[in-house]
């Protein structure tokens, strides 16, 4: 068997930033354990599997697909950089004619639109409530050390942690942090915890762009040490950072070593949509 796949750079538009993602197209049902090694072989954050709905579904003309995604280790529930990577794929490489599509997920539905700076992805917004740090003390003890922190939420929606590190701190601080992933399985093992988001509050433009606050993003439990640019970690972040700033509208950077923008737009019917751009930089034929 013979099959489409892609590898798109997420959250950029430049190529080698941002978050790459595979995508896979698939015409007929493929057995999970195929989709897992090939997520494995790919060895990316997120492999994404676009399936049609239908027989009859063109990948062209169609406006609604199956969508799934998978880690080299396990299939997750909720991956933006890998929609956002599925949508840019059907609209730039296989020129797909509708303005927004509709991708059926794990997630319940979720829609990209085109747009002239990239593609808008309507998302679920999730609250973040607060923590009892000492519930997690040695969780965050064992990834950052003695680093000072502000504040701490859990989203039970995405099992993520989110840990806001102290004001006194700025963007350079979070980008060189030193982040200790490999024993925080055998710290938290219950499953509560699936993800850790240590976020930062944005700084004045000066010579550069203002963002409106950082972030970064781990999940070993996954197994995905530290994910580059996360849009589900952002259904969190937007919810949290809006109260925060009393904002609707945000940019925020992820501060990973390749780095992203995101640009979020909280909405009157509690989602949010957040808006990226993509470079394709791969393209060819899977045997399997």
């Amino acid at each position: 068997m013979k099959l489409p796949i892609f590898i798109v750079d997420a959250f950029t538009a430049k190529a080698f930033r941002g978050n790459p993602a595979a995508v896979c197209l698939l015409e007929n049902k493929l057995d999970e354990d195929v989709r897992q090694s090939i997520a494995k072989e790919m060895n990316l954050s997120e492999t994404a599997f676009i399936q049609k709905l239908q027989p009859t579904d063109n990948f062209a003309h169609s406006s609604h697909f199956g969508l799934r995604w998978f880690t080299p280790a396990s299939e997750i529930p909720l991956c933006g950089h890998a929609t956002l990577a599925s949508a840019a794929v059907l609209f730039h490489k296989i020129n797909n004619v509708n303005s927004t599509l509709t991708f059926v997920t794990l997630s319940g539905e979720l829609r990209a639109t085109r747009a002239e700076d990239g593609v808008v992805m309507d998302f679920p917004l999730y609250p973040a409530h607060p923590q009892d740090f000492h519930e997690v003390e040695a969780l965050i003890k064992t990834a950052i050390g003695d680093t000072l922190v502000q504040d701490v939420r859990y989203s039970p929606d995405i099992r993520g942690l989110l840990v806001r590190l102290s004001d006194s701190y700025d963007r350079s601080f979070l980008e060189n942090l030193k982040v200790n992933t490999s024993n925080l399985l055998q710290v938290e093992n219950t499953g509560k915890v699936k993800g850790l988001i240590l976020t930062l509050k944005g700084e004045p433009g000066g010579e550069t762009h203002a963002f409106d606050f950082y972030s970064r993003y781990f999940a070993p439990w996954y197994g995905v040490a530290e994910d580059p640019v996360t849009g589900s970690a952002h259904t969190v972040l937007s919810s949290y950072w809006s109260q925060q700033l009393g904002k609707k509208e945000m940019r925020a950077f992820q501060c990973s070593c390749r780095g992203g923008e995101l640009k979020l737009s909280l909405c009157s019917d509690g989602r949010v949509d957040i808006r990226g751009d993509a470079a394709v930089v791969v393209e060819g034929t899977l045997s399997v």
